[in-house]
Formats: structure tokens, C-alpha cells, sequence
């Protein structure tokens, strides 16, 4: 196991709302590689942090108000801020409902630390035979979530975007913007976006939900149609950002001309479609075809925009290559001065 050291600061992040019949026993599972906990009360109106005040006594434990409610994207921002600044080096993020089991700490950080990811989120869907155990409705929502998030996100190879167990290496989320990522329940999602845009290599960790007498105040029904439109939102944003103000390759071509030969095409076979209707007549096969030829053209470059998406995920760590970037100038610097 990779011991905690000087240089090797984990940091927990618990957002606390109405979670004091848990938060403690989350508190005592987190074992000793951890080296702080941040407990941000988000207004909770059962005053969370007077009752981990009150009955905890781990002296890793920091207690953050918030004045007013600002959602649990918030708290958990101003958690990284915090950990940041005391100078943390791994971030974890957990619930304090007691449906994360704080002993896959050292699962989820272990990906980073040894260099191999920036951020590690948890899957609840690698085991088949335990997500049977996962409400139907929670399901199969996150599974529409988690397909939209592929597409919006360009991290095509993760699932179960609305997981919030999740771990950040604190030179990455130094450059998120915090005051950009959404307040509420979106912000894992959006997170995701953030670090593309990023670059920085995100990795899945496997985990088994853990359900008891906790209440979820996370409503998949009620959030769809939000985090379709934000999500919508963000890929227009990324595609614009990766492929045309950052870089620019040949799916940058792919994409408007597939785009302008499918809708083009479908127009006129609909108005050709439409007018044959009216005056009562069929339609020529040349006029089919004219109709055909760049639906199916642009259908193959929009495929092939997505097979270079899909193959454009990031796969080298961001905080490995600022590490070096800062040890060759620290070096350079050295040198010149001999």
C-alpha cells in the first residue's frame, strides 16, 4: 500500500445535508492514509457541522459552513479550495449518506498517485449481479445519464457519470474553474467536461452501491431533462474548444460538412417527399437518389467524426506532464545559473 507521507497529502471532502444519522460512522471508516477530512455543512438544516462538532473527535476533521444552501456542487468546491490551499495532494470526494464505503479510499487514489490517471470516478455498473440491488428507476436513468455524458464529456470510455465518489490530483483541480462548475447536482458531470477541455485522463473505478435506510435527494426523474440541456450545452462548448479554438484536424472538417450534406439532404427529400404529395404524382428514382447520395455522405463523415472522437480521449495524465514541465524549468534554471 502507498503510505501517506510529507509529499503525499490525501484529503477527504464529505458536503453534508442531512446526514447526521451517517456522517459519523463515515467519519470512523476512513482510515489512517488519510491525512484530513473537510466536513462542509451546505446550511444544513439539522446543522450537520454542531453534530460532528459535538461527537466527533478525529483530529483530522475541519469543519466548512456555508451561510446559505449553495448546493452540493458547491460545497464540494469549496472543499477543494480549502485542501488546495493546505496543501493537499490527492482529493477525495465521498457522501456523508453512508452509500460509499470510505475503505476504497486507497482504490480510488491509488490511480494517481502512482501516475497513471488525473481524476478516478467510481462505476456501479461493473458487477452485473450486484447493480440488481440498484432501484429500476435509478437504473435506468443512469443509464441515459451515462450515455449522454459519453457524448457531451468526449470521455466515452466511462460510465455512471452521476457517481459522486470520485478522487483528484490537487495540481488538476488547481486549474478547474470553480466558480463555472454548476452548484447543484450536475457538477460531477460538468466536472467531466472541465477536465476534457483539460485534457486530463480520467479513469473508472469499480464499486458496489451500498443502499440502507439513507434518502437520496437526488431525483433522476426530475434532473433529465436539465442535464440533457446542459449537457447539450457542453458538448457545443467542447467540440468548439478541442477542435476548433485549440486545435484543428481533419474532424474538424468532418463534422460541419457531414452535418450541412445530412440536414441539406433530408431537406429537400422531405420537400420533394412533401410537393409529390400534393400534386398527386410519384417521385423519380434521380430525385431519390439526389436526395439519398449526401444524406448518406454526410452520415459517413459525422461517423467518422465520432470514430476520431472516441479515439481522442485523453490518455496521458495532466499533473504527470506539469510535474515534469516544473522539474525541467526548476533544472533549467539551475543550470543557467552555474
Amino acid at each position: 500500500m502507498i503510505s501517506t507521507t510529507e509529499n503525499n497529502r490525501i484529503a477527504v471532502v464529505i458536503p453534508c445535508y442531512r446526514v447526521t444519522k451517517h456522517i459519523l460512522d463515515v467519519i470512523t471508516g476512513i482510515g489512517p492514509e488519510v491525512w484530513r477530512i473537510y466536513v462542509v455543512d451546505d446550511k444544513c438544516p439539522d446543522e450537520s457541522w454542531k453534530y460532528v462538532e459535538t461527537n466527533c473527535n478525529d483530529l483530522r476533521v475541519v469543519i466548512l459552513r456555508h451561510e446559505v444552501n449553495q448546493g452540493v456542487g458547491s460545497a464540494v468546491m469549496t472543499g477543494y479550495k480549502v485542501a488546495i490551499a493546505d496543501g493537499a495532494d490527492v482529493i477525495v470526494k465521498i457522501d456523508g449518506d453512508g452509500q460509499m464505503d470510505p475503505s476504497l479510499i486507497h482504490a480510488f487514489t491509488t490511480p494517481i498517485l502512482v501516475g497513471e490517471a488525473d481524476y478516478s470516478k467510481g462505476n456501479r455498473f461493473f458487477n452485473l449481479e450486484k447493480i440488481r440491488a440498484m432501484p429500476k428507476g435509478r437504473l435506468f436513468g443512469n443509464a441515459v445519464l451515462s450515455f449522454i455524458t459519453k457524448i457531451s464529456s468526449g470521455y466515452w470510455d466511462l460510465f455512471d457519470p452521476s457517481n459522486g465518489y470520485t478522487a483528484i490530483h490537487a495540481d488538476v483541480a488547481r486549474h478547474l474553474p470553480f466558480e463555472k462548475i454548476s452548484s447543484r447536482y450536475f457538477f460531477e458531470t460538468d466536472i467531466l467536461f472541465r477536465l476534457n477541455t483539460l485534457r486530463a485522463v480520467v479513469v473508472d473505478i469499480p464499486m458496489d452501491a451500498q443502499y440502507g435506510s439513507e434518502v437520496s435527494n437526488l431525483k433522476i426523474p426530475r434532473i433529465i431533462g436539465e442535464f440533457f440541456i446542459k449537457n447539450a450545452r457542453n458538448l457545443l462548448k467542447r467540440i468548439f474548444y478541442n477542435y476548433y479554438l485549440r486545435d484543428m484536424s481533419i474532424a474538424s472538417i468532418e463534422l460541419p460538412l457531414g452535418l450541412l450534406l445530412f440536414v441539406s439532404g433530408c431537406g429537400f427529400g422531405v420537400y420533394h417527399w412533401v410537393n409529390s404529395l400534393q400534386i398527386g404524382s410519384n417521385t423519380s428514382a434521380g430525385t431519390v437518389m439526389l436526395a439519398a447520395l449526401p444524406i448518406l455522405m454526410g452520415s459517413q463523415l459525422i461517423l467518422a467524426f465520432l470514430g476520431y472522437d472516441i479515439a481522442n480521449v485523453p490518455r496521458r495524465p495532466l499533473h504527470k506532464l506539469r510535474q515534469f514541465l516544473k522539474n525541467t524549468s526548476t533544472h533549467t534554471g539551475l543550470s543557467s545559473e552555474t
